[in-house]
């Protein structure tokens, strides 16, 4: 545009020099005018073409004109791939945030909910759209979190109670905040149920075991002080060292039993290259089972004949695969515990039941049956219904954990079905890959 002028510049030069100096005047105005009409027109095209949503499409002109319109184009393509770029960065953020384990929620810097992963959702009760704005003490009504919020640093979690439907399946949440950015939080939570269980575990294990231990030390060492200060006849010492057996049985069985449980949660599952014979291991627990019932029947009505209905089924003709001492120590125990906790005159039957999928051992007794807020920790170390009950039947509290271990490493379950007043039915289900023809 700018040459064109000058052309018709050079051109007229001629003309104005004639013409006077007034009409060269007009020319000239009338050319400035000219192209600042051209230069307007240009613009505002410019202007509008700018104005659109798709700024992709070519000039309808060149020169100048065109070269900025390339120019802007590339730097809006520019401008529209880091646009691009930083969006799909922001989904993967949130996406990985998503699928985190913790809880995490995004505070503003009043304290107000900005953002929260499914998790924290879970974990807190809030909403990502209807709390958005809300302050996080109005929603987490909690004094310890109330007061832990307030505080001027939060170097350590706090623990608190989280949401859960039921009362017997309580829920612990660890919460922690961050400061970041300009005064924002991130308020990190973490479920630590299965933590504090474990930690209530271990510490009612030790304060059991050590329980466990005391009783029979306390009575041995009461009765060590009377032989050794008391004169006593034959007949009394013989009673007395009597009683410290019973005692020092009592402990061995309990040592052996922990020892059993270590063994079983410290070793590999079971494999199928042993054999076991089971009418050879029926015939066992049928003799055990007589045994232990004739001594309580000594203890309890004083004559030596059982004192309970035992009911053994006739042997299929199966071998187990898997270990023997397992096996038996978790069907004895089964038997035994029928046994210990039917009183005088009740019934115990003993017996196999098969489907194509699996083999199940099987206890039902007619004893006092147990109550259903019972049956979920019958399996759990030490853990009595009847604790008096137990200690004078010489149990130890772990029989039922010996056996859960020991179906699970084969492959199997423990299952407990009982009621009150109708006895109680024990199951150690085993896969019907681990039954076989006994070898001819």
């Amino acid at each position: 545009m700018l040459a064109l002028i000058f052309a018709v510049l050079f051109v007229a030069l001629p003309v104005w020099a004639w013409m006077g100096a007034a009409a060269a005047a007009s020319v000239a105005l009338f050319m400035v005018s000219l192209s600042a009409l051209v230069l307007i027109w240009k613009t505002q095209r410019l202007e509008l073409w700018l104005s659109q949503t798709d700024l992709h499409s070519h000039l309808p002109w060149s020169g100048v004109w065109s070269e900025i319109a390339l120019r802007i184009q590339r730097l809006l393509r520019l401008r529209e791939k880091q646009a691009a770029d930083a969006e799909q960065r922001l989904q993967y953020f949130l996406q990985a945030i998503q699928a985190s384990p913790s809880g995490v929620t995004l505070l503003d810097a009043q304290g107000r909910i900005e953002w929260c992963n499914a998790t924290a959702s879970g974990h807190l009760g809030l909403d990502a759209r209807r709390d958005l704005k809300q302050h996080i003490v109005h929603l987490v009504r909690d004094p310890v979190f109330s007061k832990y919020f307030s505080m001027a640093t939060h170097e350590e979690e706090v623990v608190i109670d989280g949401r859960t439907g039921s009362l017997a399946k309580a829920r612990k949440l660890s919460l922690q905040l961050h400061t970041y950015g300009q005064g924002q939080q991130l308020l990190l939570s973490r479920d630590i149920t299965s933590v504090t269980m474990a930690e209530a575990m271990r510490r009612d294990f030790v304060a059991n075991v050590s329980h466990e231990i005391r009783t029979p030390l306390t009575v041995l060492g009461g009765f060590v002080e009377t032989l050794q200060s008391i004169p006593l006849g034959a007949d009394e010492q013989q009673r007395y060292l009597s009683l410290m057996a019973v005692q020092a049985d009592r402990m061995q069985n309990l040592v052996a039993d922990l020892l059993t449980l270590s063994q079983l949660e410290g070793s590999l599952p079971a494999g199928l290259h042993q054999q076991v014979d089971l009418p050879e291991l029926m015939d066992r627990l049928a003799a055990d089972a007589a045994a232990l019932s004739s001594v309580l029947s000594v203890m309890e009505v004083e004559a030596p004949v059982p004192v309970h209905q035992l009911v053994f089924e006739p042997s299929p003709e199966w071998a187990l695969l898997g270990v023997r001492s397992e096996l038996l120590s978790a069907m004895s125990n089964l038997v035994s515990n029928a046994i210990r906790y039917t009183p005088a005159g009740g019934s115990v039957h003993v017996g196999w039941q098969r489907t194509a999928d699996w083999a199940s051992f099987f206890v039902t007794d007619s004893g006092p049956g147990i109550a259903p807020e019972h049956l979920p920790r019958l399996s759990e170390r030490f853990y009595r219904v009847d604790r008096s009950r137990s200690r004078e039947t010489g149990g130890t509290g772990l029989g039922l954990a010996i056996a859960k271990h020991v179906a699970q490493r084969h492959g199997g379950e423990l299952r407990i079905e009982s009621r009150l007043g109708q006895g109680s039915t024990f199951q150690l289900v085993l896969p019907a890959s681990r039954i076989v023809p006994i070898a001819s």
